[in-house]
């Protein structure tokens, strides 16, 4: 909370979002139970009491950064859908939402690897349908590039691809950012069989 100056104390409308930004980097690099919401405030500026004005448990954050994770991959990926261009255009913006989020939200990334089993059964199970949604964006265009597919191949060749891309979240070989969204990107293309 901030004082307006007349001695009214308002809400800080960044407070919830610099939660949620030092919270995905402590628990990705310590885990899920590594972490106390003391932990959470110190790293936002801020006293682990006042984390559970916006959060009402160390589960609650971590369903709020999972589901931001979820909602812009979806996002990107209806977006793309919608844009009533042609499938390899729209296959190019998937591939290319996913390569962005594996290299430059990598303890997002980490985080979602690792720490979705820690989850409440309900929120756990209602990330992987929308997970599930997020693989069928990719399935349909893909099937439309490559009718010859079969079902099953088409879905194992997206999860290879969409995996591919994510296997950077473990591994940092000290390469150029450029360099390894271009090697992603070579590497999700080779995966679904389809030329960039």
């Amino acid at each position: 909370m901030t004082s307006d100056g007349g001695g009214v104390r308002t809400r800080d409308p960044d407070r919830r979002v610099r939660i949620l930004r030092v919270a995905a980097d402590l628990l990705a690099d310590r885990g899920f139970h590594g972490v106390s919401m003391a932990d959470i405030g110190g790293a936002a500026g801020i006293v682990g009491s006042g984390v559970y004005r916006h959060f009402d448990s160390k589960s609650a954050v971590l369903v709020a950064l999972l589901d931001d994770v979820m909602d812009r991959l979806l996002q990107t990926a209806s977006t793309a859908g919608a844009s009533g261009r042609d499938e390899r255009e729209v296959l190019a913006d998937l591939v290319h939402g996913q390569v962005l989020f594996a290299v430059d939200d990598r303890a997002l990334l980490q985080l979602y690897q690792r720490e979705v089993h820690s989850l409440p059964d309900a929120d756990r199970r209602r990330l992987r349908r929308l997970q599930r949604h997020y693989v069928e964006e990719w399935v349909h265009v893909l099937a439309e590039l490559r009718p010859e597919l079969t079902d099953a191949v088409a879905r194992a060749s997206v999860h290879a691809a969409i995996g591919a891309v994510q296997s950077v979240a473990t591994y940092d070989g000290g390469l150029p950012r450029d360099e390894v969204v271009a090697l992603l990107t070579r590497t999700a293309y080779a995966c679904l069989g389809v030329e960039p």
